[in-house]
């Protein structure tokens, strides 16, 4: 389904650009299940400033689906939240279910924090490549962001 558009980006462009959004909004939904997953879950030892973590995690991820959405509506069309399509096209590894230290979240939401970060990246190429500067900032945005909870993810596995 699409609406009109004054926006002066070719069908074709906008449909390539749309492809690539709503394949990283599944993605980006997957990791805002897993981050919630882990904030729910987590015990042991740093109970607390891991569940912080993961909750500050998740607000992070939120951003970007809404990024991704609102982007995919600014160009005209639908963007795809359910959770049917999201479980169908997510690309990210199956969040474990027996997870419960800190650790194994940690290493579990970074795991597929990192595959998220790789895919925005490639899709930053992608849109450039499809004349759909704008969708390729902002996955450059996405992008920065998705890092640096990597990077706060992957702090608490440093050995001390």
């Amino acid at each position: 389904m699409t609406y009109e558009t004054s926006i002066d980006l070719s069908a074709h462009v906008r449909k390539a650009s749309v492809a690539l959004l709503q394949a990283r909004l599944s993605d980006a939904l997957d990791l805002e299940a897993q981050a919630k997953q882990a904030h729910w879950n987590v015990r042991g030892r740093h109970f607390l400033q891991l569940h912080g973590l993961f909750d500050a995690v998740h607000g992070e991820v939120e951003e970007f689906v809404d990024l991704l959405a609102e982007r995919i509506t600014t160009l005209g069309h639908v963007a795809d939240g359910r959770v049917q399509t999201t479980a169908g096209a997510t690309t990210l590894y199956d969040y474990p279910l027996a997870a419960h230290g800190g650790d194994a979240h940690l290493r579990a939401l970074a795991a597929s924090l990192a595959l998220f970060g790789k895919a925005v990246r490639a899709a930053i190429d992608a849109a450039a490549q499809a004349g759909d500067a704008t969708t390729a900032d902002l996955f450059t945005q996405i992008s920065r962001g998705a890092d640096k909870q990597l990077w706060l993810l992957e702090a608490h596995l440093i050995a001390d």
